[in-house]
């Protein structure tokens, strides 16, 4: 694989979208001592901030905005970072190596990053537009939630994912009652083996929150104030407020308008190049290639935007290597720290370890004998040593990871003496 040669100097750098991801590939460059002009775009008022807060202890009110800031205030301008704050990007010229802002100024670029993230997929039913119906995906959108949440308050979270999840138990422990109703036969279907998904649930459950599962939303309906959604089956569920979390589409517009690849994301390689040399684009919005898992994959999540974000900025600069890492992710639901490595899209055996209804416990998803996915609930010693055995496609012994008594530590060492 082809690394990338860096831009030439002195050069323009531009980065359209201040999240995350794009918040570290323009800190990178200046660590890796790229001192050419350097620009970063955003369309939100605040400096680049951290998501993950937004649905727990944000939303809460226990953290503040300063403290999920990617960078501290005064960094970009330290860093002789041009930050733009507000700034709508509409335009992608590649013949002329620049973009066009919505007020028409023009950014040239020798290398540009697109970090444009994503945004809540729409629900697509009758009322869903009602006063009292959101979506939670900025900063804005959870301070705006946090005014509401009060005891005694019903809220109803459409989409039993990790967002819905999430904000469920924050707002039950803020004396919400809340319900989660999920159109498919388990909540995080998508993302976890059945068996853990049960116990999560179970622990929601405990905890308070009503859990529908095969509830399809067929509308929401309103009347003398109060919300009401309806499922196909004619089930109901009375609410003051409406959050809707059914997951997120990549901002591939501009990239699309441009005449790049795009199939469920930019399609960059795994040094975040785009169809064109001098693209590149980093976080949510990729659809990237992943040596380590030997294909191409598109990842929502912290992880994500910051390394791949890092990596890329290395490798605009000609000193990358392929950007190649086992995805993690967690999730604080209650007392349940919940990790994840892994992006197994099928499994033949799962294998639990501990005990589930104990504290910390552990389960493991293996395809014809190889490691594929792992999760945690209060245990990340064992999601560390499970990430090293997928990265290395090990095949455990099942008995072996189902027996506590075992150390995770040791089969990662056999593995990777085998």
């Amino acid at each position: 694989m082809e690394r990338p040669d860096s831009p030439s100097s002195p050069g323009s750098i531009v980065v359209v979208g201040a999240g995350q991801a794009g918040a570290w590939v323009a800190s990178t460059l200046r660590d890796e001592g790229y001192d050419g002009r350097l620009v970063l775009l955003g369309d939100e008022p605040e400096s680049p901030y951290e998501r993950p807060p937004l649905s727990k202890d944000f939303l809460a009110g226990t953290r503040d905005a300063a403290s999920c800031a990617v960078k501290p205030e005064g960094f970009y301008a330290e860093r002789s970072i041009d930050l733009r704050l507000g700034c709508r990007v509409r335009a992608i010229d590649r013949a002329r190596k620049a973009v066009v802002a919505a007020d028409g100024e023009t950014f040239a670029y020798d290398a540009l990053v697109l970090a444009t993230g994503a945004r809540p997929r729409l629900l697509p039913v009758p009322g869903a537009d009602l006063p009292g119906v959101c979506y939670l995906r900025t900063m804005a959108d959870s301070a705006a939630l946090r005014e509401r949440l009060r005891p005694g308050l019903r809220i109803c979270l459409i989409g039993g994912g990790y967002i819905g999840l999430e904000i469920a138990a924050t707002a039950t422990a803020l004396g919400c009652q809340a319900t989660v109703v999920e159109a498919l036969p388990e909540v995080l279907a998508r993302t976890m083996p059945a068996e853990l998904s049960r116990v999560v649930v179970g622990r929601h459950r405990a905890r308070g929150v009503t859990v529908e599962t095969a509830f399809k939303t067929s509308e929401i309906v309103e009347s003398g104030g109060a919300l009401s959604v309806i499922s196909q089956d004619g089930r109901a569920v009375a609410a003051d407020l409406v959050v809707i979390g059914i997951g997120i589409l990549p901002n591939v517009e501009l990239a699309e308008a441009a005449g790049l690849d795009c199939d469920n994301g930019i399609l960059v390689d795994a040094f975040g190049r785009s169809s064109d040399p001098a693209i590149y684009a980093a976080g949510d919005v990729t659809c990237h290639h992943n040596p380590l898992l030997g294909r191409s994959i598109r990842l929502e999540s912290w992880q994500n935007a910051q390394n791949q974000g890092i990596a890329i900025a290395r490798a605009i600069l000609g000193n990358g290597a392929p950007y190649a890492e086992v995805p993690w992710f967690w999730s604080d639901q209650f007392d349940m720290n919940i990790q994840a490595v892994g992006a197994a899209e099928t499994w033949d055996a799962v294998v639990m370890r501990g005990d589930p209804e104990g504290n910390s416990f552990a389960v493991f998803c293996l395809s014809e004998g190889v490691l594929v996915s792992a999760y945690a609930v209060n245990a990340p010693r064992d999601v560390r040593f499970a990430r090293q055995m997928i990265a290395k496609g090990a095949q455990p012994c099942p008995e072996q990871l189902a027996d506590p008594a075992v150390a995770l530590k040791m089969l990662a060492r056999a593995e990777s003496s085998a």
